[in-house]
């Protein structure tokens, strides 16, 4: 299922933190947002899985207008892994996971031989199926990261909206994760720190520097050493990956990162919105 944002600005606290952003993840693409700290990231996806109500445009699931929906109904469609993620739940792991199928049941129904199938499968790909028993709240961080990726599978949706999902990982489960969303090929939008994971994951990337998206395109066509300096202010190269051939970004840590350029203007050559 394809969603898109089209001209879309969020404020908060009376500062606009998004500014006219279209961009789009087609049906089976994974999309990735990337952009310095700051650069709108998070609000932009807290819009998605709606969280926060832009100030202007608008977001379409399938062409359709998502406000149009009701909570559940976009709920059974779009999925979420925030950054705020609780660690408070006097809950299993189990129990965690079981959450992603309330937008399914009605109130107190109880889960049936179906859900207990759809949640055990959840955990078994997350790589927690062993831990099903435990208490949530004693989990590590990149345990919870994984329990929580887990119920957003268990939710079954078309759309998968994760703000930074290999926090907490180490490297192997960092791997396995992003291994995990292209094989589920499933509409993904995804913001990421680490470029060189964002370039061996995504089918597209949208650069957001202060509130703006200045590229979007395959990450081979984005991901110049030109943006690198002028977004994220750093001197690097980017040469093919000797094992996947996907662009592999070199970073120069000998010479001192300087602020990157004033305010950005959308550089239309390099953007691709459809």
């Amino acid at each position: 299922m394809r969603i898109a944002v089209k001209d879309l600005s969020v404020a908060l606290a009376g500062r606009t933190v998004v500014a006219g952003v279209h961009l789009v993840a087609k049906e089976g693409e994974i999309a990735g947002l990337v952009g310095p700290n700051g650069s709108g990231k998070s609000s932009l996806l807290r819009t998605v899985y709606r969280h926060l109500r832009p100030s202007a445009g608008r977001v379409l699931l399938a062409g359709r207008e998502l406000g149009e929906l009701s909570p559940a109904q976009s709920a059974r469609h779009i999925a979420a892994l925030p950054q705020e993620r609780g660690g408070d739940f006097e809950l299993t792991v189990r129990e965690v996971v079981a959450m992603g199928r309330t937008p399914y049941k009605r109130a107190f129904a109880a889960d049936d031989a179906e859900d207990h199938r759809i949640v055990a499968d959840a955990l078994v790909r997350v790589g927690m199926a062993d831990a099903a028993g435990r208490r949530f709240a004693q989990l590590s961080g990149g345990e919870r990261q994984r329990v929580l990726l887990a119920r957003a599978l268990a939710q079954q949706p078309d759309v998968l909206v994760l703000d930074e999902p290999t926090n907490h990982l180490d490297v192997r489960h960092q791997v396995e994760l992003l291994a995990l969303l292209r094989e589920q090929r499933r509409t993904t939008l995804v913001a990421l720190h680490d470029l060189n994971a964002a370039a061996s994951v995504c089918d597209r990337l949208h650069v957001l520097h202060r509130g703006v998206l200045v590229a979007s395109g395959a990450p081979r066509d984005v991901l110049t050493a030109e943006l690198l300096a002028e977004v994220f202010g750093v001197r690097a190269a980017v040469v093919e990956h000797p094992l996947t051939g996907d662009p592999l970004i070199a970073f120069d840590h000998r010479t001192p990162a300087r602020p990157a350029d004033g305010q950005p203007t959308p550089d239309r050559d390099r953007q691709t919105i459809s």
